[in-house]
């Protein structure tokens, strides 16, 4: 028997086990739509009238099982009367699925996250294909939001509270094998024992699984009031609920509500509705389509670089080689000597002892990540990238070296954070096979890369380029050739705003405490200090010179003392221990009633210019570097210093979502 109903297809076998697959038309995900929650609910009633020995559901695209919900779907919500309407839909379409008369199973590959584990929590049993490819989890806290289609409610009953709320409130995902650890899934079994599993589970039926008695004592109305406050206080730890409700809200519904599912369901649906309306979850709704906006400018398939040659070993040169070895391309290594290169190799070890726990994938990348101190392999390479000093003059002198030893068609690229490429061409007898891919620090947490367009490079150079940066699993942001491009240009005046304030008089600890109200996740005086402020002096001084703008003398006095921020122990802070000793301001000092001002519109009026002078194309895609390059690499600074160790709950939000706290404000950059 077989019956199609557009997204869905039911087949009945001999055994009477029917097999409902979800392929979604026109779309390369699976994503819940209305329309398929409704075509699901038709046949599950269509089903429960069958005598069926059970149900599998399972997904027939390559990629995964259910990515979730449709994001676009929450972006023109109304009202928080459409959103509840939407969102009660979901939980009766599983409320149906977990009430048939037969049992039910869920069988996963790839992907299976936010709606589609909901689904898969409503079934008897699960079971995932055990491969690096499957990811389970309930990431929406992601997005501003907490599962709202029952999975609060089920994954408590199903894991205890503790680990449900860990698993919701980070919003990580796990493997096949973690998760049968963790006990959301049943089994997790090679491909070719997928079916097989499956089978067995519906024909034995055994009971299903249920959370141990020390896993549920959590949930108990007697325990909850004590862990709810600790865990609160985690959560202060990371995030604000002015800027970021979402897990305050999850963990007040599972405090009050835990020990009655059906309330539970109510609450969570009337949680949600409220939470996707807000300012917080639409700004994040709006950040993820930016990045599938990103994601497609290019395609990873079109990719023409099988070699890439890294000049510079330093920390740019070398983790920019490590990633790409990582990524699986063949990578040569040059610096002046074996010994310069050494340090890369020992944050490459770092990289893949962190990234793989398959050695045989960590062998495979060693293998090919090459030392070249002599920079033989040059001539070999689809792409060379220089990521050597910051200085016009020996970039140039490099490029007269390496081009007449290159291949006709191979590419050369940039590294650079601040230097025009018209300043570099010069050099070259082909500069329209000159490109900038500007990665930033760290390279193996920062997504985007700004790929910069010079006056004379060719479309075909700008398109391998982005091209390179998806293989890579990066996000290229394109950019024209303008002093300090996009970031550095934006972010600098803002930095330079905050020495001014501090040599008027203003403290510094109060410039940091009007950032951070603002929404930043951290004020400008640490961010310098935490980069450097030799660094920031040497990149302000390009700025400077380019962009008719004054460098603080304040800046020049810490420097030439030796005062370099956190690397030396002192600069507008002092340091102890990686963190920074902010005084309290003496009584009477207070902030200028324009001090935020000062502050945010240095970098709003520079990000106008960038729009306005066609440094990006767009208000999105200004956007889209304003969030995930200025501050997110601010975030993940500061995070990557004080961190270290994970702790539980240490990645309630990770860096990337931390600071769309401050998109409130960012996204405001593109208003009329």
């Amino acid at each position: 028997m077989s019956n199609t109903l557009a997204d869905w297809s039911l087949d009945v076998d001999a055994d009477e086990i029917a097999w409902l697959t979800l392929d979604k038309l026109d779309s390369s995900t699976n994503v819940l739509t209305e329309s398929i929650l409704d075509q699901f609910v038709a046949h599950l009633d269509h089903l429960a009238r069958l005598p069926l020995r059970g149900l599998v559901i399972r997904s027939g695209k390559g990629n995964g099982f259910i990515a979730g919900a449709d994001v676009r779907a929450f972006t023109p919500m109304a009202s928080r009367e459409q959103a509840l309407t939407l969102i009660r839909r979901g939980q009766r379409a599983f409320d149906r699925l977990e009430v048939l008369p037969f049992p039910t199973l869920a069988l996963i590959h790839g992907f299976c996250l936010g709606g589609g584990l909901e689904l898969a929590l409503a079934c008897r049993y699960r079971v995932a294909r055990d491969d690096e490819a499957t990811r389970l989890g309930l990431p929406e806290i992601r997005l501003g939001i907490h599962p709202g289609f029952g999975g609060s409610m089920r994954a408590v009953r199903l894991l205890g509270g503790l680990k449900a709320m860990d698993l919701m409130l980070t919003g990580r995902t796990v493997s096949a094998r973690q998760a049968k650890r963790l006990g959301l899934i049943d089994h997790a079994v090679p491909e070719r024992h997928l079916h097989s599993a499956a089978r067995t589970l519906l024909h034995d039926r055994p009971s299903p699984r249920h959370a141990r008695r020390s896993e549920r004592l959590s949930n108990h109305r007697l325990v909850r009031p004590l862990l709810a406050p600790l865990l609160q206080r985690k959560i202060a730890q990371q995030a604000r609920p002015d800027h970021y409700p979402a897990p305050y809200a999850l963990l007040n519904l599972w405090h009050r509500h835990a020990d009655d599912p059906q309330r539970m369901l109510d609450v969570e649906a009337a949680s949600v509705a409220e939470l996707i309306t807000g300012a917080t979850a639409q700004n994040l709704v709006r950040v993820f389509l930016l990045q599938e906006r990103l994601k497609g400018l290019a395609r990873a398939a079109d990719c023409q670089v099988k070699h890439v040659h890294v000049i510079g070993a330093g920390v740019m040169g070398g983790d920019i080689a490590a990633w790409c070895a990582l990524s699986g391309m063949t990578v040569s290594l040059q610096d002046q000597t074996p010994e310069r290169i050494a340090p890369a190799l020992g944050r490459a070890a770092t990289l893949y002892a962190r990234k793989s726990k398959d050695p045989r994938k960590v062998t495979a990348a060693w293998d090919r990540l090459i030392p070249d101190p002599r920079g033989r392999a040059v001539a070999r390479a689809d792409l060379v990238i220089e990521a050597i000093f910051e200085d016009k003059d020996v970039k140039q002198a490099l490029y007269r070296d390496i081009e007449p030893r290159l291949r006709a068609d191979a590419l050369i690229a940039t590294n650079t954070s601040s230097i025009p490429l018209e300043h570099l061409a010069p050099a070259l007898e082909h500069p329209q096979r000159l490109v900038g891919l500007h990665f930033f620090n760290p390279v193996a947490k920062m997504q985007l890369v700004e790929v910069v367009r010079g006056q004379l490079t060719s479309e075909l150079a700008v398109q391998q380029a982005m091209a390179f940066t998806r293989a890579i699993d990066r996000l290229p942001l394109p950019v024209t050739s303008t002093p300090g491009f996009l970031v550095n240009r934006v972010l600098m005046p803002y930095l330079l705003e905050a020495v001014s304030l501090e040599t008027e008089g203003v403290p510094a600890t109060l410039i940091d405490r009007a950032a951070v109200d603002f929404g930043m996740p951290v004020g400008p005086i640490e961010l310098a200090d935490s980069v450097g402020l030799d660094v920031c002096l040497h990149v302000a001084r390009i700025l400077a010179a380019q962009l008719h703008t004054e460098v603080p003398e304040r800046l020049e006095e810490l420097v030439s003392e030796g005062r370099l921020g956190r690397k030396s122990g002192a600069g507008f802070y002092h340091w102890r221990k990686d963190r920074p000793h902010k005084p309290r301001p003496a009584s009477g000092h207070y902030p200028f009633a324009d001090l935020t001002d000062r502050l945010m519109m240095r970098l709003f009026n520079e990000a106008r210019a960038c729009l306005r002078e066609e440094v990006v194309a767009d208000r999105d895609l200004l956007d889209a570097g304003m969030i995930f390059l200025t501050v997110a690499s601010i975030a993940l600074s500061l995070a990557l210093m004080r961190t270290g160790g994970a702790q539980y709950l240490a990645q309630l939000v990770n860096a990337a979502v931390t600071i769309i706290n401050a998109g409130v404000g960012i996204v405001a950059t593109s208003d009329p």
